[in-house]
């Protein structure tokens, strides 16, 4: 769903905010198929559950990124968002 959503954004404007949305939730789905993988276990390599492990390493560095960049392109759009006022206050 979040994916999903940024990329509609992403579609209907391209800015710098919607593409670090994009970017993030991207990161994050590779957050949730490294957790898929890992309870399958499938791909034994990556040492999945280990600490110092390439999949350990790939897990966290994605989930950090994941969540920076989505929340700092939320943040930007926020604030480059007008705000509207209501026609009673200026009335």
């Amino acid at each position: 769903m979040l994916f999903a959503g940024s990329a509609i954004i992403f579609l209907r404007r391209k800015t710098v905010s919607s593409f670090f949305q994009l970017l993030g939730a991207a990161a994050l789905i590779v957050v949730v198929l490294a957790h898929v993988l890992e309870a399958l276990r499938v791909w034994p390599q990556m040492g999945w559950g280990s600490q110092s492990s390439v999949g350990h390493y790939l897990d966290l560095s994605c989930a950090m990124l994941g969540v920076t960049l989505f929340s700092l392109g939320y943040l930007i759009h926020a604030v480059d968002t007008p705000v509207e006022k209501n026609k009673s206050e200026t009335a």
